[in-house]
């Protein structure tokens, strides 16, 4: 009763017209920065910072907050529609969401990740009222040996997302891997694979190779293809004719329940976020439906599911950052520096000496969760006519959005020829039979993995033992074992002679 007492006196901080209009702010922004790859919430929450310092601490981190969340919505509009992840967590969805647009379906899809979102935002913000400052002391117990372990159990998921052969799709983990390692060596200083290029320096921006692999590589595809499929017309563009269908929610119903659950216990963890709840999404509902091949090809259930599990994720992760001062990824911790700037150290005292703050952020993602549904379904109809215009025409307009928005991250013209150039080889390994998807999940896990790893060593004294010894470590270790070892297990059951029966 008192969370819900709290809750309540949070609601009327929220509904406070400032307040109201900075959340607005913040999530229409947030959708729009999602929607164009290149920006991120990290660089725009970094340059509304000298903003945020001229207004009120809860004005302050509801605009920043309602940035964060509003692009996971956003996010996956681009992913849909040209196959362009808007924003990192956005790559799981255009697995399924691209397909099922070039099927007729993309009000369906755009439908279903709004409403998915809405759900599971809603849902997890109430966790977090009730539920979330409990939780919290689980994030003091994730040291560099607990991410490493959950790192590695990430990129065991990242495989098994990929189609084909597993050892194809392992290549495709261990070169997103190499990939991160490009850059200086945080620990020695030393430069790896720059090939004294001063722009590689800093290592390979993620948004500039999602841009080159699903984007540009998309584009080399339209061209190939030359004739637009028949499939991609809408029958009606009635928004109610595009909304998802009865058919669309009995499917999608559990795999939303589950992502929300499974996005705000990740989200929790340091080092969980977003982006390893969209795919562990993922791969749970392909493991546990009856038709798994349909994932891959336009499964709604494959898009529901990570769209709400990273939605749920995005806000469990204030959780550990108010109630316990630890920024779960960056762009909490450059909301934490907001706090700080303002004077507010956030931490187990934030709830008792600034009970304001604190319930007011909290209120105000049901107000922004509430406003971002307003915005975007109306729009739906708006971007499915988008895939009226002609593959002579989108194809350059891909092409041309992706080389501003790789221009815009750090006004490089070297990142422009890098997201060209690993169009290129993107377009070469999808016409070999290689999934991109695992290469671009690894190559986000991979610095984290590296500095989380080498911490570990620096713990054990350079013994790898020491990844055993802690009870979680241990339990992500063990899961990541069964996911790598069950398809194997299952493969060699079926040449048994008589399994079949």
């Amino acid at each position: 009763m008192d969370a819900l007492a709290n809750l309540l006196a949070g609601l009327l901080v929220a509904l406070e017209p400032a307040n109201l209009a900075v959340a607005f702010i913040g999530v229409a922004l947030g959708t729009a920065i999602g929607v164009i790859p290149g920006l991120g919430p990290t660089a725009t929450v970094s340059l509304l910072l000298p903003v945020s310092i001229m207004i009120e601490p809860t004005s302050a981190v509801i605009l920043l907050a309602g940035i964060y969340y509003g692009s996971q919505y956003g996010g996956s509009t681009a992913s849909i529609l040209m196959r362009v992840p808007g924003e990192a967590a956005s790559v799981v969805s255009c697995l399924e969401g691209y397909p099922m647009a070039q099927q007729g379906r993309a009000g369906a899809a755009l439908g279903m990740a709004a409403f998915a979102s809405f759900i599971a935002g809603i849902a997890a913000t109430l966790a977090v009222a009730f539920l979330g400052p409990s939780f919290a002391s689980t994030a003091l117990a994730f040291g560099p040996i607990e991410k490493t372990a959950l790192v590695v159990f990430g990129l065991t998921l990242a495989a098994s997302i990929g189609e084909g052969p597993r050892l194809r799709a392992w290549a495709m983990v261990a070169a997103g891997l190499l990939l991160s390692t490009v850059g200086v060596d945080l620990i020695s200083g030393i430069e790896r694979y720059t090939f004294g290029n001063a722009y590689l320096r800093d290592g390979l921006n993620v948004a500039v190779l999602a841009m080159g692999m699903f984007g540009v590589s998309e584009v080399l595809m339209l061209a190939e293809r030359r004739t637009k499929p028949k499939s991609t017309i809408a029958a009606s563009y009635r928004l109610l004719d595009l909304l998802p269908t009865r058919e669309d929610w009995k499917a999608s119903l559990a795999p939303i329940a589950r992502g929300t659950v499974l996005g705000f216990l990740l989200g929790l963890l340091p080092g969980g976020g977003a982006l390893i709840s969209s795919f562990a999404s993922y791969v749970m509902e392909k493991r546990i439906s009856r038709h798994p091949e349909r994932f891959g090809k336009g499964a709604i259930e494959g898009l529901a599911g990570p769209e709400s599990a990273n939605n749920a994720a995005a806000q469990a992760s204030f959780v550990p950052l108010l109630c316990l001062g630890i920024p779960a990824n960056v762009v909490i911790g450059v909301i934490m520096g907001g706090l700080l700037m303002h004077g507010i150290v956030p931490g187990p005292r934030l709830i008792v000496d600034h009970p304001d703050l604190f319930w007011g952020v909290v209120a105000s993602m049901l107000l922004g969760n509430a406003m971002l549904i307003v915005l975007n379904v109306p729009l739906i109809r708006v971007f499915v006519m988008l895939l009226r215009v002609p593959p002579w025409l989108m194809a350059p307009c891909i092409l041309l959005f992706c080389v501003i928005g790789a221009f815009s991250i750090n006004n490089s013209l070297f990142d422009v020829s890098v997201v060209i150039a690993s169009g290129f080889v993107a377009y070469g390994l999808r016409k070999s039979g290689f999934d991109l998807a695992p290469l671009l999940l690894a190559f986000l896990l991979g610095s984290l993995l590296e500095e989380n790893l080498r911490q570990g060593m620096i713990l054990g004294f350079g013994s790898p033992v020491v990844f055993f010894t802690s009870p979680i470590s241990l339990a992500f270790l063990a899961v990541a074992s069964l996911t790598l070892l069950l398809p194997a297990v299952r493969q060699i059951a079926l040449m048994v002679p008589g399994s079949r029966s």
